[in-house]
């Protein structure tokens, strides 16, 4: 289990096996992460520039590392 700091660089709607799946890249300094709620269009507040803080299990999919729907906080707007 791991969590993880950064700021969303994309946040995209792409299809995963005909189910919706919303998916950002957050970016922590390091290395980018990609972030899936699988089954959501949407989720108020996630959007490029936020910063989040996401919890939950590393798996590697299609190369990449990623969050498949995770616990996550967004940080408050100007205070961030």
């Amino acid at each position: 289990m791991v969590t993880v700091t950064g700021t969303l660089r994309t946040v995209t709607l792409k299809p995963r096996s005909g189910v919706p799946s919303l998916e950002a890249e957050l970016f922590d300094g390091s290395a980018p992460l990609d972030v899936v709620w699988l089954g959501r269009r949407s989720i108020v507040g996630i959007e490029p520039g936020r910063k989040l803080i996401a919890s939950g299990r590393v798996s590697i999919d299609r190369g990449r590392r990623v969050l498949f729907n995770p616990k996550y906080e967004l940080r408050p707007l100007g205070r961030e």
